[in-house]
């Protein structure tokens, strides 16, 4: 079964980490990735740009309207994300909890079941 771990990201936690902080984060990223792959559980992974660099379409009038910036205002916003394939619910949120993130107040992982996908595989 796939599920989706989204990263939530707080700018003000990140700006606070240490060098030593942010290589643990990059290399115990690294690690997820590697070991995730290595056991056939990884699937994919995103990082996403600031929020302040995104698009909001929306319905204005039936046609759609572009306007600029994040969607909503909040402290938060979605930093990126894993895409794996694991046997159970149970096996998912052993893998979130081994994400760096996890371990660092302020930030918050979200783990959802894909309910479909289309990957473009044949």
């Amino acid at each position: 079964m796939k599920y989706l771990i989204l990263m939530q990201v707080d700018p003000a936690v990140l700006e606070q980490l240490t060098d030593e902080q942010q290589r643990q984060i990059q290399s115990g990223h690294a690690a997820f990735i590697a070991d995730t792959k290595e056991r056939g559980e990884f699937v994919a992974t995103q990082a996403l740009a600031d929020p302040s660099q995104s698009k909001v379409i929306r319905s204005s009038g039936g046609r759609p309207e572009v306007t600029d910036g994040p969607f909503v205002e909040s402290k938060e916003f979605l930093g990126g994300f894993y895409l794996i394939d694991v046997e159970d619910e149970a096996r998912a949120v052993e893998l979130a909890g081994q994400i760096p993130d996890a371990s660092i107040p302020g930030l918050a992982l979200e783990l959802r079941p894909v309910m479909f996908a289309d990957l473009g595989e044949e």
